[in-house]
């Protein structure tokens, strides 16, 4: 079977269709109680630590978790008053989730250009999810 579109491709249409913010202007926003930051990696990504304040929510499992009609809906993604900006590694499954997002109807979602890596390399605030643990204890 041929691919008749592939995934640049894919990622370039989403993209065009989200709104994407720079690692700046969501630093910006980082104390906002109306902004959740959203990291989208696998759960095998996060030994590299995440975003400090985010909330984890595997890419696998985004559109179960935001449907209320699903078994596996979280409460989290019912609050429209807030702004959910996704991230992944590099942007591309971001720019993806978030424009499936806004498929399902979501208009409160936006992704970060480049991800966690230009998080990083920005110098951003990031925690280890031991550092995490250890704030909510």
């Amino acid at each position: 079977m041929a691919i008749t579109k592939g995934f640049q491709v894919l990622v370039d249409e989403a993209m065009s269709q989200v709104k994407t913010y720079s690692v700046e202007a969501v630093r910006s926003k980082l104390a906002d109680p109306k902004v959740q930051i959203v990291d989208i990696r696998d759960v095998r990504e996060l030994s590299a630590g995440t975003v400090v304040g985010s909330y984890h929510a595997p890419r696998c499992m985004l559109e179960f978790w935001v449907d209320p009609a699903s078994p596996y809906h979280k409460k989290i993604w019912a609050d429209e008053s807030k702004e959910f900006i996704l991230f992944c590694g590099a942007g591309w499954r971001s720019a993806l989730a978030a424009k499936t997002l806004q498929d399902m109807g979501m208009t409160n979602v936006a992704h970060i250009d480049g991800g966690y890596t230009a998080w990083v390399e920005a110098g951003a605030p990031t925690e280890t999810m031991e550092e995490r643990k250890a704030k909510k204890a």
